[in-house]
């Protein structure tokens, strides 16, 4: 059989735009971003915003954005490592500081559009599910997750949590917040709560340090060099909350000047690299 020579035609080189790519990198999920970008006709250029959740090793990020045909607008951002500015300085991706984000992010929202005083979401911390039932609607964010697994017990839904609580509208189900028990179609609530005011935290702790000292030691290490021990760590949660609450508005960073400003040299040209090599040479045969 001859050999034939394969011809990448316009379909291949299709293949190879950013969109695709980024679809094989394992970057996007355009099935679901179409959904959460495409707006009805009957609203156009009205922003469909999007609750964004994103969890790494070191940080939790909450975001409302907007999508436009330019790119995507972030609206207001939250970020647990904000969080010791209110008093939670260690344990920055646990539930509990999962549920901090999502509230400095509605809290932030709102006290950005001077709204704060009509949603004041859940004061007190309840478990319970919080819905508008009469007056104005509140600000209406569609969940993101991007391509994390939404499965039950996640801290994605511990930041929704904090957003609903916060005063902003996200819909979701309780069917994946941790604690919830799928053959009797039920949320315990004390497990819920325990999560969120960190007393799962606080249990494992004193396991640990009853049976490990050592081992206690070294696990909590960024706990106990912030002072944070089992018999405050749920009172510190309580009061970060609280403090987000009283001020959730973000600090600018001062950005200093340079003392120096650093300059490229000036370009010597022809002559002067001639000139340079002259008075080398000069200086060699002088000595």
């Amino acid at each position: 059989m001859a050999f034939v020579k394969a011809q990448k035609t316009r379909n291949y080189f299709m293949r190879y735009q950013v969109k695709y790519r980024r679809r094989r990198d394992c970057k996007t999920d355009y099935y679901a971003r179409q959904r959460l970008i495409v707006q009805d006709k009957n609203k156009y250029t009205t922003p469909k915003y999007r609750f964004v959740v994103r969890i790494t090793n070191y940080d939790i990020i909450a975001q409302i954005v907007y999508s436009k045909i330019v790119g995507d607008v972030v609206v207001c951002a939250a970020y647990a490592h904000e969080l010791p500015r209110f008093g939670l300085k260690a344990g920055l991706t646990n539930y509990s500081a999962a549920y901090c984000t999502g509230l400095l992010c509605a809290r932030r929202l709102l006290n950005k559009l001077n709204i704060e005083s009509k949603f004041e979401g859940r004061t007190e911390i309840n478990a319970d599910d919080f819905e508008y039932e009469s007056g104005p609607r509140p600000f209406t964010a569609f969940l993101d997750v991007g391509l994390r697994r939404t499965t039950t017990g996640s801290r994605i839904f511990a930041v929704v949590k904090g957003a609903c609580d916060g005063g902003v509208n996200v819909p979701h189900s309780n069917r994946r917040y941790v604690g919830f028990d799928s053959e009797k179609g039920e949320l315990n609530l004390e497990t819920f709560k325990k999560h969120i005011t960190g007393k799962h935290v606080v249990e494992y702790m004193k396991k640990m340090k009853g049976d490990d000292e050592e081992k206690y030691q070294k696990h909590f290490s960024q706990f106990i060099k912030n002072g944070l021990t089992p018999e405050n760590l749920e009172k510190t949660i309580k009061s970060t909350m609280a403090a987000i609450r009283k001020n959730p508005a973000a600090v600018k960073k001062e950005h200093k000047k340079p003392t120096e400003i650093k300059t490229r040299p000036k370009r010597i040209g022809r002559v002067g690299r001639r000139a340079n090599a002259q008075a080398k040479l000069a200086a060699a045969a002088s000595q």
